[in-house]
């Protein structure tokens, strides 16, 4: 496509945002174990009764619900954007670089040692663990010849990411708290905390503002770190305030609701198909696509095994590992111009 027509698409999803959002989370709290009417829905918001059961889940689980799925599909996919942008690396992720599995490490840490941990500091002490994780994986590579090559970081984060999430599960087996940290493995969406929630929003909104605030940068550094250190870009500043802007958006995606894979290794590459190279159209296209991606993955896992609910990172699962598949097959380990 030419780029005029994909700078058409991208405000196209920008101006219809608002529209299939809310399309998306009312198809979200329309099914379920049990379908609710639109008439209910309608109800429920403006004629709340607290005797009406129906109104309850509806605003106290569906709609909670359904909000966290637009975000956290919005978070990891502006922060798989920016470390693709920033790496030049295809396959680069929070889910495949080790910062998801840095994340539910140190929640599970928290969980144990500082049980009455309050949720705003749930969030930082997640943040700071996908900080760890993303640390790890990139100090370790740094130390490898070729370790920064597409397949190399990749199989260093799969497998550093594996080593942090077995100890979490050794840690949380030896003082018996796996039954309570599995929703943040699993990540299942029916139990999302409504003020966790409510701080989500404008710690999300931080990660937005830091990305757009290097968009411009980003796009540069996507063509070469030499190419943009010599067209007078700062790189060092620009990876600093990047790998910041993923660590909020993904410490919180996974305090919110635990572990949810390929999402950000998926959206970005979808929505650069459509958009093109401009960051500053191809990050809030893809928070568009990432949410709309996640919450209608979350619907569909309520009914692989009705009327039990499977956990939304088999969807996703589903969809991203021939993604992935496909993605080193038709590039190898060559470098790649985000």
């Amino acid at each position: 496509m030419y780029q005029g027509t994909k700078n058409r698409i991208a405000w196209l999803v920008l101006l219809t945002a608002p529209l299939t959002g809310a399309l998306v989370v009312l198809i979200s709290v329309l099914y379920g174990v049990k379908d609710m009417p639109v008439s209910t829905i309608w109800d429920a918001i403006f004629h709340y009764d607290a005797q009406n059961v129906d109104h309850t889940i509806l605003l106290t689980a569906r709609l909670p619900r359904a909000l966290a799925a637009l975000l956290v599909g919005a978070f990891l996919a502006i922060a798989g954007t920016i470390m693709q942008g920033i790496t030049r690396n295809y396959l680069a992720s929070p889910s495949i670089m080790g910062v998801n599995d840095g994340s539910a490490l140190v929640i599970t840490m928290c969980m144990v040692l500082a049980p009455g941990l309050s949720d705003h500091m749930m969030i930082i002490y997640s943040m700071a663990g996908s900080a760890l994780g993303a640390g790890i994986v990139f100090g370790f590579a740094s130390l490898l010849k070729n370790g920064m090559a597409p397949v190399q970081l990749a199989i260093i984060g799969t497998v550093i990411g594996t080593f942090l999430s077995g100890i979490a599960a050794a840690f949380a087996s030896y003082y018996q708290v796996s039954q309570h940290i599995s929703i943040w493995y699993n990540a299942r969406m029916d139990g999302v905390d409504v003020h966790m929630l409510k701080l989500a929003v404008p710690i999300g909104l931080v990660g937005l503002v830091l990305a757009m605030s290097v968009s411009k940068s980003v796009t540069v550094m996507a063509l070469g770190e030499e190419v943009a250190a010599g067209l007078g870009q700062k790189t060092v500043y620009i990876k600093l305030i990047s790998m910041l802007s993923v660590v909020c958006l993904t410490g919180t995606a996974v305090a919110l609701v635990g572990k949810i894979a390929f999402v950000g290794l998926v959206v970005p590459h979808i929505t650069r198909f459509l958009i093109g190279v401009d960051y500053r159209l191809l990050i809030p296209c893809a928070a568009v696509i990432g949410g709309i991606f996640l919450c209608l993955s979350d619907v569909i896992s309520r009914f692989i095994n009705a009327p039990f609910e499977t956990p939304i990172g088999v969807v996703t699962a589903f969809i991203g590992v021939p993604f992935f598949l496909y993605l080193i097959w038709r590039k190898g380990g060559k470098q790649y111009a985000a």
